[in-house]
């Protein structure tokens, strides 16, 4: 496996800390409200990550945090004149179901802040023993120039930070980049005792304590949106060197941002694609498809032609794996090794997805049985990394077509196959019978230099004997 390192600034060869194990962190949302598009592309790429490392890897242990407690969760929660927790459970609820629908495979572990509370009092002292940190007016601080190496993954010098900083600093800053680790609440926020007084965690400080706890003072991979290199990521590294002295994470892997039509997403805009408005328009597994379409590295736009182009070619695909439906895999079968080292060089899913289109075309063109119980498996195993194409032909077909709903679609599949077969053969007269047979049960059969493709009539259309 060969991931770019976003601190080496290249890709190199995946570094464990155990033989045959690997731990991976991922930063997760912040729950105030539903997940949109973009917080939905951190959650399909580290999901494909975390499967190919599990094909790889004997042990994985892969967390995804939530953030439970924040201004904006509090802000919400007192507009409406409830506890913090009835929001957060509102919103984890909800990214677990669009998520599943993504096809996004539940991580190992799950952390929420609220629930480490002492893990993260129990840092804080520790910066603060070690000279670290500071207590001051009710707060508790960071001092940044107590590590020599800030700056090391966002490439940026101190000196440069404090040219661009703001004038009017907190007066109870040592230095205007020291970040907060402890913060007073008032009596309406919600709070924790400490020894500092009552008040909740900065948010930076919450992912490290988070780590330390689960998966140990070293991590083999943390990933996250680009968004969060600079400040996030590069405070956790300082807390965490300096809380334990031990190098903090190996592979750093950030995925690019998404813009929807070109723009940035923002709410004066009113462009915030939520997961939930999109699978009201297409099933998950395509939005998860086009979410696949821009390497994990570069910017993704998002447009309505992007997610139909994933559609079309699911439905392709489910239509071939229709026509040998009642063809039992056996067990056993591997990944193509082709697909398999194309996402172990930095998820190049652009390769991937290429093979895999062999893969279908190979299995459209098998010969005998046997040819194609092998080929459908090696489809299946494949796509399986990729979390594709693992409903029932039936089922995703009707999903993706939902005009389809009510019609026979194996039969269907089945009898463009024959059709095909006997205009190989020159068998005219046969075609033209199945492709009639074809109209009856509702679909319009139509030949292409890739092969043929159907599509259901429209409801309206009245077929007449002479004139169909």
């Amino acid at each position: 496996m060969q991931l770019f390192n976003t601190l080496t600034r290249r890709r190199e060869p995946l570094h464990t800390e155990l033989p045959d194990r690997v731990t991976l962190y991922v930063c997760g949302p912040t729950v105030y409200n539903y997940a949109h598009i973009g917080n939905a592309r951190p959650a399909v790429v580290f999901d494909l990550l975390s499967r190919v490392l599990r094909h790889d890897y004997s042990s994985v242990v892969y967390a995804r945090n939530f953030t439970d407690v924040d201004d904006k969760i509090n802000a919400a929660a007192a507009a409406a004149s409830v506890p913090i927790s009835t929001i957060t459970e509102r919103f984890i609820a909800a990214y677990h179901e669009d998520m599943q629908e993504l096809g996004v495979l539940p991580p190992d572990l799950e952390p929420r802040v609220t629930d480490h509370i002492p893990d993260i009092i129990e840092l804080i002292a520790t910066l603060i023993e070690r000279g670290n940190a500071y207590e001051a007016e009710g707060h508790v601080l960071f001092h940044v120039p107590s590590y020599s190496e800030y700056g090391e993954l966002s490439r940026r010098q101190p000196s440069d930070m404090l040219a661009g900083a703001r004038v009017e600093v907190a007066p109870y800053k040592r230095n205007p980049l020291d970040f907060v680790l402890w913060k007073p609440s008032s009596s309406e926020q919600p709070g924790w005792q400490s020894p500092w007084g009552r008040g909740r965690p900065g948010w930076h400080v919450e992912c490290t304590a988070m780590i330390g706890k689960h998966l140990g003072y070293t991590i083999d991979i943390h990933g996250g949106g680009q968004d969060l290199i600079f400040p996030h990521h590069e405070n956790e590294i300082a807390q965490g060197t300096c809380a334990h002295g031990a190098r903090y994470c190996h592979t750093w892997v950030h995925n690019s941002f998404v813009t929807v039509d070109g723009q940035k997403m923002s709410k004066s805009l009113g462009n915030v694609l939520l997961v939930r408005d999109l699978l009201a328009q297409a099933p998950g597994e395509a939005i998860r498809l086009a979410l696949f379409a821009t390497h994990y590295r570069r910017p993704l736009d998002w447009n309505a032609e992007r997610l139909a182009r994933a559609r079309r070619t699911l439905t392709h695909y489910y239509q071939t794996l229709a026509e040998v439906e009642e063809l039992a895999v056996a067990d056993g079968i591997q990944p193509d090794p082709a697909l398999l080292e194309a996402l172990r060089h930095d998820l190049n899913v652009a390769k991937a997805l290429a093979r895999l289109q062999q893969l279908v075309d190979e299995l459209k063109t098998a010969k005998s049985d046997g040819e194609r119980t092998y080929a459908k498996g090696c489809v299946l195993a494949s796509a399986k990394l990729l979390g594709l194409l693992q409903q029932t032909p039936t089922k995703a077909l009707e999903a993706l077509i939902p005009e389809c709903s009510d019609l026979p679609v194996v039969r269907i599949e089945a009898l463009v196959a024959k059709r095909e077969s006997a205009r190989q053969q020159r068998d005219f007269a046969r075609a033209d019978a199945l492709r009639d047979e074809l109209l009856e049960l509702g679909a319009e059969v139509r030949d292409t230099p890739e092969g043929p493709r159907w599509q259901p009539l429209p409801r309206d259309t009245v077929l007449h004997a002479d004139n169909p």
